[in-house]
């Protein structure tokens, strides 16, 4: 199977996705979708219980659900339950929930995307965008986020090329890189801006996203000339998640403010 994919998002809410290219189909994060579909706080806990009483009225294991790699609490790949669409509509059926009618048109619609990314991989760029837009994202943070995420492929296809290929491997190269110019480990900036299972780039500001591609002493040179931090607490959390601001005021924000007052 290839490599995870992006999450993807229902209402907002992210859902942890894998595109397997060889049987061309989904596999969506069982506890993700629980979560979707009760608001529960331990879903895990719900799953569980939930596979054993299913078990146990069938007589017999549920052999659909797969065991995937996908990004934890704590950043890191971790195996879990994962199960394609005939599953996932199957365990939809034994959830008492609302929101099940509206997930199942929202699985539809991202197997009907996927067939036309395929066809033309130009229209995965353009629902990238779309995504961010619809979460209040300036076009300017979406060029820089776009860019960064160029470079990166560009840098995991260098290492997948030097003989690079566990994921461990590259986490290991991503950590090394990061605290470079951060001063910081992966783990240590999503804790500073308050981050569990979200993407650290999702969550940086315009300064962070331009430095991901700068060197450190660049970085450092800024934050002497402005005596002002690059690498921040802020984030894009909804309100009442996290004590940081949504956007970190920048030499240039500032500068706009003082002029309006």
């Amino acid at each position: 199977m290839t490599a995870p994919q992006p999450v993807k998002l229902f209402e907002s809410t992210r859902v942890r996705s894998h595109w397997d290219a060889v049987q061309e189909k989904w596999y969506f994060s069982v506890v993700d979708v629980v979560q979707v579909l009760t608001d529960s706080t331990i879903p895990k806990r719900y799953w569980s219980d939930l596979r054993r009483k299913l078990e146990k009225e069938s007589g017999q294991p549920y052999e659909e659900i797969v065991r995937l790699k996908m990004p934890a609490a704590d950043g890191r790949l971790r195996e879990t339950d994962a199960a394609d669409v005939p599953t996932l509509l199957r365990l939809i059926q034994s959830i008492p929930s609302p929101k099940a009618e509206p997930f199942k048109r929202w699985l539809a619609k991202v197997g009907h995307e996927r067939m036309q990314e395929m066809a033309d991989p130009a229209q995965s760029l353009d629902r990238a965008r779309e995504n961010w837009q619809k979460l209040g994202r300036s076009d300017k943070w979406i060029q820089q986020r776009m860019t960064g995420q160029e470079t990166r492929n560009k840098l995991t296809d260098y290492w997948k090329e030097s003989g690079v290929e566990k994921s461990d491997e590259f986490a290991l190269l991503t950590n090394i890189i990061h605290q470079e110019w951060t001063g910081l480990s992966v783990q240590a900036h999503k804790s500073l801006k308050s981050l569990k299972t979200q993407n650290l780039r999702d969550h940086m500001n315009e300064a962070e996203l331009i430095f991901t591609a700068l060197a450190k002493r660049a970085k450092d040179d800024l934050e002497k000339r402005t005596g002002q931090k690059v690498v921040t607490g802020s984030n894009f959390l909804p309100p009442g998640k996290s004590m940081s601001t949504q956007l970190a005021a920048t030499p240039e924000r500032k500068r706009n403010n003082s002029q309006k007052k």
